[in-house]
């Protein structure tokens, strides 16, 4: 699952680049779709992760039973080991039995809590489309690009290059976070 996860990464990277190359081209619809397809892969790894999560989950739940399954040994071994103490009245043995039991009483609990841990972990995730309108704000600040209200017209095919507007953000980097604000307000 893990190989799985990380192929979906490298094609969320490679649909990335194809963002950025038809947004600096003005191509705004094929930019929309290329968002799209990075937030799937993004998405879809997400869901090979969790479903990787949920195997591991089977796993820890099937060593649980095992685990159980040498308990109840160990228990029986105990109530023996407890029946012939109780028969010689030695009570240092009695003592180390028990205490036998406690640490794979406590050894259980743990690997208990890591399985129940796991499981409540894994969620599901949907994908609203202002994700894509974000992504693609966020490729067109890395390319210097203006997106200029592009994003709600899909017939508009202008993207400007920021380089006036570049210099004056250099200068003074409260001014560009109060534009990008501005930006992300409409």
């Amino acid at each position: 699952m893990a190989r799985s996860a990380k192929k979906c990464d490298k094609n969320m990277a490679e649909q990335k680049a194809k963002l950025k190359k038809a947004m600096e081209q003005g191509n705004m619809e094929g930019a929309k779709i290329y968002a799209q397809n990075v937030i799937r892969e993004k998405n879809q790894s997400l869901n090979f992760l969790r479903l990787g999560s949920r195997i591991d989950a089977v796993s820890s739940r099937l060593e649980t039973a095992i685990r159980m399954q040498e308990v109840n040994k160990a228990m029986t071994q105990t109530v023996k080991g407890m029946s012939n103490a109780m028969k010689s009245m030695q009570v240092e043995q009695i003592a180390n039995t028990m205490q036998d039991f406690e640490k794979t009483f406590e050894d259980m609990d743990v690997r208990s809590g890591y399985m129940e841990s796991t499981m409540e972990s894994t969620t599901s995730m949907t994908t609203p489309p202002e994700e894509v309108d974000n992504l693609m704000k966020m490729v067109a600040d890395e390319a210097g690009l203006e997106l200029a209200g592009q994003l709600d017209t899909p017939g508009s095919n202008e993207v400007a290059t920021g380089s006036s507007a570049a210099v004056e953000t250099k200068a003074d980097p409260a001014s560009e976070l109060e534009a990008r604000l501005a930006a992300l307000r409409g």
